[in-house]
């Protein structure tokens, strides 16, 4: 029988892993060797476990699996087949004989052999027992354990401690029903903390995250029956049930003033927007209404909350509508040019025209300018627009001399904010170029109008803007002064072809005993002294035209007269002979303009 070396022995009886050596005498397999995980995994004793392998082993084995083990073993040490079998094996002897078939007593065990060849030469056969129940069982808890751990990480914020988003999702509306159960109106809050990147920047990482706890545990403290959501990066998400809208801003309130006292740095606390889950509404409905809500809020530093409303809900769905379809709109022409007719006073004859955009919307109907401007305006797109608006009527400029109709001065809306964005007059004179204009119609035909709350806040890089607007060639007008901003040193700061008084000076003549019609006759004179031309918008009576004749105003321009008309309308009308008698022509406008400041 094969000795082992005493070092490899006690190397070999020590191993925790769970094997036998086997060594082929007379036929039979005789076990020399066992390791401690094996006698630790059979519960037999060492000094026992070998004459145990030889003559009770087969005692525990399943009785179906006996005549397998038998078989398997037999051919592998005829070197028949490879030692590769798994079976049914009592870790512990039977209880009673009754008990002894039953399944329940039996692990899987998977035997693994190979024959090893010794530094004599003599091969003997390693078998390892691998007890299959057990390894599942322990695979079956470390899962679940896993699983226990994923599920709490699936729905907890590890940061806060709060509930997450998978959380809300997923109960959030067992929420909102519980609250409506108790015969309460559920309110979602949008909650985001203000300026929290500058805050990161300005105290670090870790004092940022010391402030979202702070936020996490102070609403926890304030709201204890709300269900307190940590959302994305610097956001939080409550569903409370306050007994009225104003005592939920005060909570609110009070919240945002601890942790501005509280917090490590300064910090403005946080902003929401606040909705009620209304009946019928979906609490994913609701928390889109609340972020809605929030950014109405914007820059304002003396709000905190913003409730949701329908109306505003429909301003922000209309406004998305614009910014989304706006160059499309310009791509299908569905923004066309109205003409709005500027008369002059002493003949009553047109003097030019301004060009009005109107969206034609084929889903929408008519969108008004007051509607879509702001916003082309907040978003800086509004300088497309008023190129676009410039282009029109540069082609349609072409298309009325094709027609062999005489020119008429048009002028066009700018904005300061155009002249950030592009070079207006390098597009102005690509366009006027575009169309071969210069053969047949001057540049100074075409009059950017820009207002006067626009100079105000205008600085030198528009100033050399709007002189090389004149330099081109064309003519510059100053819009709706006396509008609210009026300055008198703007004439000393810009050279303006025309001046237009805000309508609402005449709308309002006669209030405070009659202030506006001293300002606006002291105003004509001015501009007449300062080789300005004059217009006034807003003529919508004959007496309005009454005091404008008397003041020596030049040029009018109102509702008194004709509405802003397309294109198409305007072209057949001149063309029926119906304006063609009332348009200067170029000879009468030059001499009616030199009078003017005789």
């Amino acid at each position: 029988m094969y000795k082992f070396p005493e070092d490899i022995k006690q190397a070999y009886e020590s191993s925790p892993l769970s094997f036998v050596y086997y060594q082929d005498i007379d036929g039979r397999a005789v076990p020399i060797l066992a390791s401690e995980g094996f006698c630790c995994n059979t519960g037999v004793r060492r000094e026992d476990v070998l004459e145990w392998l030889r003559v009770g082993m087969f005692e525990r084995i399943h009785p179906d699996d006996v005549g397998l083990v038998a078989r398997i073993s037999d051919e592998f040490l005829h070197r028949c087949c490879p030692y590769d079998v798994v079976f049914r094996c009592r870790i512990a002897p039977a209880q009673t004989d009754t008990d002894a078939d039953d399944d329940a007593q039996y692990d899987k065990i998977h035997g693994h052999g190979k024959w090893q060849t010794m530094p004599d030469g003599t091969e003997l056969a390693v078998i390892s027992y691998a007890n299959l129940s057990q390894t599942q069982e322990v695979i079956r808890e470390n899962t679940q354990a896993y699983l226990r751990s994923q599920e709490d990480r699936f729905y907890t914020d590890p940061l806060t401690g709060l509930t997450n988003i998978n959380y809300l999702y997923e109960f959030g509306g067992e929420k909102v029903d519980t609250v409506r159960a108790q015969g309460k109106t559920p309110y979602v809050v949008y909650i985001d903390i203000y300026s929290m990147q500058s805050y990161n920047n300005q105290y670090g990482f870790e004092a940022g995250d010391r402030l979202l706890y702070l936020t996490a545990a102070t609403l926890k403290k304030q709201f204890p029956k709300a269900l307190i959501t940590r959302g994305a990066d610097d956001h939080f998400i409550m569903i409370s049930r306050p007994d009225d809208p104003a005592e939920l801003e005060r909570r609110l309130h009070e919240t945002n003033e601890i942790i501005r006292k509280t917090a490590d740095g300064n910090t403005t606390g946080f902003r929401c927007g606040v909705c009620p889950v209304e009946a019928g509404v979906s609490l994913g409905r609701a928390l889109d209404h609340a972020k809605h809500a929030l950014k109405r809020i914007e820059n304002n530093m003396n709000r905190e909350v913003a409730f949701f409303s329908q109306a505003a809900d429909d301003i922000f769905w209309n406004n998305r509508y614009i910014v989304e379809n706006f160059d499309r709109a310009m791509e299908s022409g569905w923004i066309k040019v109205y003409y709005h007719a500027l008369y002059r006073i002493e003949s009553q004859k047109i003097a030019a025209f301004e060009g009005l955009a109107r969206w034609i919307d084929p889903t929408r109907g008519t969108i008004k300018p007051n509607d879509f401007v702001p916003v082309l305006l907040k978003y800086h797109q509004l300088y497309k627009l008023d190129l676009y608006m410039f282009e029109q009527v540069c082609r349609e400029a072409k298309i009325w001399h094709e027609n062999g109709l005489p020119q008429i001065p048009v002028s066009v809306n700018f904005s300061r904010q155009d002249f950030d964005h592009a070079d207006i007059v390098g597009e102005m004179n690509r366009i006027y170029a575009k169309y071969g204009l210069e053969n047949y119609v001057d540049k100074s035909y075409f009059i950017v109008e820009i207002t006067e709350q626009d100079l105000a806040v205008g600085a030198d890089r528009l100033r050399e803007q709007l002189e090389r607007i004149r330099a081109n060639g064309y003519r510059l007008w100053l819009d709706d002064f006396g509008s609210g901003y009026s300055a008198l040193n703007m004439f000393s700061q810009f050279e303006f072809d025309l001046v237009k008084c805000d309508m609402g000076l005449l709308r309002h003549l006669d209030d405070h005993g009659g202030t506006n019609r001293l300002i606006l006759k002291e105003l004509i004179y001015m501009a007449r002294q300062l080789g300005i031309h004059t217009l006034i918008e807003g003529l919508e009576t004959e007496n309005h035209l009454m005091f404008v004749q008397e003041i020596g105003c030049e040029l009018g321009q109102g509702f008194y007269y004709h509405k802003p008309e397309s294109f198409e309308e305007l072209l057949d009308r001149i063309k029926g002979g119906d304006l063609a008698q009332l348009c200067e022509t170029p000879e009468e406008r030059d001499e009616l303009s030199r009078k003017w400041f005789q």
